[in-house]
């Protein structure tokens, strides 16, 4: 399938098409932007996008721990 469809004369979305909701973080595990983000994307000015692309490289989508396991089972 062509990526034409999503090809704009405008700031590129950071959408790698891995979109996966973090449960804890509300982050997309792909491209770190919030659901809000994501949603606004298309109504979002060229500033607007600037600033969240800025912002990306600095966010965790997923915490770096691990959240079980039998380490956690046996904290409790």
């Amino acid at each position: 399938m062509s990526d034409e469809v999503w090809s704009r004369a405008e700031i590129e979305s950071p959408c790698v098409k891995l979109c996966t909701i973090h449960p804890e973080t509300r982050l997309c595990l792909g491209c770190a932007r919030s659901i809000d983000e994501i949603a606004a994307w298309g109504r979002m000015s060229a500033e607007e996008r600037r600033a969240v692309m800025a912002e990306l490289p600095g966010r965790e989508p997923a915490p770096k721990g691990r959240r079980g396991g039998r380490k956690a089972r046996l904290e409790r």
